[in-house]
């Protein structure tokens, strides 16, 4: 029996199982633990010792760096695709202003760079795997799902106020999505370090469609102003996200993007995902300690949104494919790899 070849058949299932068990040299290490002479029968056995080590403490539902990367790619897919369409109809650019529609543009560039990116990641050593390659045809943002049940953004495509809540929608999703993998890809430092890089990215993108939509299409003087003329505050999006963000750009249809994850709650050593109007950290009430806190401005009852507002919480992976499967046709293989 060939330890080497073991080893590299279980390397294809994951690349990161050296880093399970920090190196080459420590799995020998282990080995040799086991005396000089070992019986080719007592293999099996020594190598499920040793890789119950390796494989302790985690979970069924933790996720292979090559699955995030698929699963990332998938969502850069999403959002590319549907920048492309946004801003080639000129039914949307032409009721934006020019630095709307410049703004539209370096966004669908990061998109695509993003799919561009991801995709060689995966193609390439240690992964040798074969991306996944969604058709265009197969999403559908009007939320139809390609016919399947009512139209929830019926005019996206139509009308630009329509198509930039849903840009708002998918940019919040890729954020929490992002965050919500960073422990998945622990094990590799490399692209943990890149998916971070993406998701501050996805932040900024975030913000700016809020500011945009909040500023109204066509801003006076044609700049990035904050506030339109006349623009109601109440009900214009800030350009982050407070408390449950009132359901999103769509109540009652986007409020899964910043409602809880799965699990919603629990204890320090275990990774859950709360709503974004959490106000505890850490273990640490926000809220309490604003209380405490000497702030000039803040008036008690907006305690809890500022609270909400200076963090961000990620989601689960099984929340953004249902988040998303909203925006896919049925019956189709991109469907099924969000199932």
């Amino acid at each position: 029996m060939n330890l080497l070849n073991i080893l590299s058949e279980i390397e294809k299932v994951d690349p990161e199982v050296y880093g399970r068990l920090d190196s080459r040299r420590r799995v020998f290490q282990h080995l040799s633990g086991l005396g000089g002479k070992l019986a080719v029968a007592a293999v099996p056995f020594a190598l499920g010792s040793i890789f119950n080590k390796a494989y302790a403490g985690a979970t069924a539902t933790q996720a292979t760096v090559l699955e995030v990367l698929n699963y990332a790619l998938l969502l850069e897919h999403l959002e590319a695709n549907f920048y492309n369409i946004g801003t080639g109809s000129t039914t949307i650019t032409s009721a934006l202003s020019a630095n709307n529609v410049k703004s539209l543009n370096s966004i669908k560039t990061d998109e695509n760079n993003h799919v561009t990116f991801l995709r060689g990641v995966i193609a390439a050593a240690p992964f040798n795997a074969t991306p996944v390659a969604p058709a265009a045809t197969d999403f559908d943002y009007t939320g139809a799902q390609g016919g399947s049940r009512a139209a929830l953004f019926a005019d996206v495509l139509t009308n630009p106020a329509t198509f930039l809540a849903v840009a708002q929608a998918l940019e919040d999703t890729g954020v929490r999505a992002y965050k919500g993998s960073a422990t998945d890809l622990m094990s590799n430092k490399t692209v943990l370090e890149a998916a971070l890089n993406i998701h501050s990215v996805e932040a900024r993108h975030a913000a700016r469609v809020r500011t945009m939509r909040r500023g109204g299409l066509m801003p006076a003087n044609d700049r990035a102003s904050l506030v339109a003329p006349g623009a109601n505050l109440s009900t214009s999006p800030k350009s982050w996200v407070s408390g449950r963000d009132g359901g999103g750009p769509a109540p009652g249809t986007t409020d899964a993007v910043y409602g809880p994850g799965t699990p919603a709650s629990g204890t320090a050593t275990t990774i859950f995902y709360p709503a974004e109007d959490n106000v505890t950290q850490a273990g640490a009430s926000i809220s309490t300690i604003l209380t405490t806190a000497v702030i000039a401005g803040l008036a008690t009852t907006n305690i809890p949104t500022a609270a909400s507002e200076a963090f961000d919480e990620p989601l689960d992976m099984a929340t953004v494919k249902a988040i998303a499967r909203n925006f896919v046709k049925t019956g189709t293989p991109t469907f099924a790899l969000l199932s």
